[in-house]
């Protein structure tokens, strides 16, 4: 039962990440290899508030999440909006972005050292136990799920009951298609990018609750949100967010029960059998 809890409350919080990602490859088609930055970022506001100004760190959110929205929809426009424009395919998208948000990952692990420093942080919030189904778990864990719980269902709600986000989900299916009925696909495009740098930035604050960072460590984050989002299906916002419950319970139980430092490998291996079994992910539709 802690194992099973345990990794229901990782895997809520992770899905802020996947679901970041999800809109910025699914919608936007930005591979963002700089997602994870932008997490760390929003955790080192988080700590910031926390540490410096004596408030609750989920304080950090007034300002880091729109800060986030903002920064990403000039990085949309600036940077990856000539890169759609001249890309003659998707594959051609695909190779030009990886290689420009890789360059942007190092920028942004820069900034943040010389900011920062490369010492890790870690802060003490809400750490005391709270007794679930007998078990002690710690109350910053169970605030961070349940906010991630929250913002991932009104996002679903939002991108499945709205105008907005009846455009957003048809972009994704098919941009072409989509400027036909008079969608604008790139302003669509640059708000789903942008949108999700928020949601990974407030997925920062939530992780920094309970978890050491340092400036460096966006990549892992980055390669989990990619392993969730090829795991539930490119595009698919259900999809993430089970694929996230899933990695989590995964993490958890082999950390349990095996070697706390063979949950990398996990991630990976899980990764790898989707790839060999269903490529499409669990939520994909196959092509015919």
């Amino acid at each position: 039962m802690d194992i099973l809890i345990t990794g229901i409350l990782l895997g809520a919080t992770y899905s802020l990440i996947a679901m970041g990602l999800t809109l910025q490859y699914g919608v936007a088609r930005i591979m963002n290899l700089a997602n994870g930055e932008m997490l760390v970022a929003g955790a080192f506001g988080a700590f910031w508030v926390f540490t410096s100004q004596h408030l609750s760190p989920y304080a950090a959110a007034v300002f880091v999440v729109p800060a986030a929205f903002l920064l990403n929809w000039v990085i949309y426009r600036v940077l990856m909006r000539p890169l759609v424009r001249r890309a003659k395919n998707r594959g051609m998208l695909e190779v030009d972005t990886i290689l420009a948000t890789f360059g942007l990952s190092f920028v942004f692990v820069g900034v943040m050292l010389l900011a920062f420093g490369g010492n890790f942080f870690t802060y003490s919030y809400l750490a005391e136990p709270y007794v679930v189904f007998g078990s002690p778990f710690g109350q910053n864990r169970l605030v961070a799920s349940a906010a991630a719980a929250l913002l991932c269902g009104l996002l679903y709600w939002g991108i499945h009951r709205t105008r907005p986000g009846m455009a957003i989900r048809a972009v994704a299916v098919d941009p072409t298609a989509a400027g036909l009925v008079a969608i604008n696909v790139p302003q669509v495009s640059a708000f789903a990018f942008a949108l999700g740098g928020a949601v990974t930035a407030a997925g920062g604050i939530a992780l920094s609750s309970f978890l050491t960072m340092d400036a460096s460590i966006g990549v892992v984050f980055t390669m989990k949100a990619l392993i969730i989002v090829i795991m539930g299906g490119v595009g698919d916002v259900r999809g993430a967010m089970i694929a996230s419950l899933i990695l989590g319970l995964a993490e958890t139980a082999v950390a349990s029960l095996i070697d706390p430092g063979l949950t990398l490998a996990a991630a990976y291996l899980l990764f790898v059998l989707v790839l060999l079994l269903r490529p499409e992910g669990l939520f994909g539709r196959r092509s015919s």
